[in-house]
């Protein structure tokens, strides 16, 4: 991607961070909010424009363009080995998560029945695999992007998968927090290849909330998991009714 492109792209995400609209780039700009996003849109933004944004989010360009190589050289996934390493540790797997859902170690603590030395020598574990940088005071900084994902049917996701059949669906979804839908039909190759794009831009929709909420206290936030699945299936229990191919 031209550095044009990530440059708006972060410009994009810091908007969100920090709670911004187009309509509050327009007054700032002095455009009308169809102009910004058309400015977005193709990419087309001035340096004195860019500065002005900027200074509606009381950063530097130079802030921006650090943000920017940050994340161009973050983490987009683990090794097997080194998600092996972590699904073994339940101590080390419960940190990882939090950490990557931006708790800080007394916050775990807090939560958590976890010592600080247990805390400690989970996050040097994690600097060692290169998943956080942990920093004076045991501050943590995150080395992965936005888009990291653990590997598919790797040890981390069979870890998961085989605590939601078992806690996951224990729930009847009743409750405004919770939703469960189910739907079933016949789709051509063709629609099909087309809905599993549409469940992969929700899951950046989903995550793009993540980053945007990160800011908040943490009793502001909490943990929620989504599960989407496809595939060709047609209900198993009337498998013994279907007559042989």
């Amino acid at each position: 991607m031209p550095q044009t492109e990530q440059l708006i792209d972060t410009l994009k995400r810091s908007l969100k961070a920090h709670r911004k609209t187009y309509r509050d780039v327009a007054l700032a700009l002095d455009l009308s909010e169809a102009s910004v996003k058309r400015l977005f849109s193709e990419k087309n933004l001035s340096l004195q424009r860019l500065d002005q944004i900027c200074g509606l989010l009381e950063i530097e360009i130079s802030d921006l363009v650090q943000s920017m190589n940050e994340r161009s050289h973050s983490l987009t996934r683990l090794t097997q080995e080194q998600e092996k390493e972590i699904a073994g540790d339940l101590h080390l797997l419960l940190v990882t998560v939090c950490v990557l859902n931006r708790w800080t170690m007394s916050e775990i603590m807090q939560a958590f029945t976890l010592t600080e030395p247990e805390c400690i020598r989970c996050l040097a574990r994690l600097d060692r695999l290169k998943l956080i940088d942990l920093l004076p005071g045991n501050r943590v900084k995150l080395r992965v992007s936005s888009n990291f994902a653990w590997r598919p049917d790797g040890p981390i996701q069979r870890f998961f998968q085989e605590r939601i059949k078992e806690d996951f669906f224990r729930s009847r979804f009743t409750h405004d927090d919770e939703q469960l839908l189910v739907v079933n039909g016949m789709l051509s190759a063709n629609s099909n290849a087309v809905f599993q794009r549409k469940l992969k831009r929700l899951l950046r929709d989903f995550d793009e909330l993540n980053d945007a909420d990160a800011g908040l206290p943490l009793e502001q936030r909490f943990g929620t998991t989504v599960v989407l699945a496809m595939r060709p299936w047609g209900y198993g229990v009337f498998a013994k009714l279907r007559r042989s191919q």
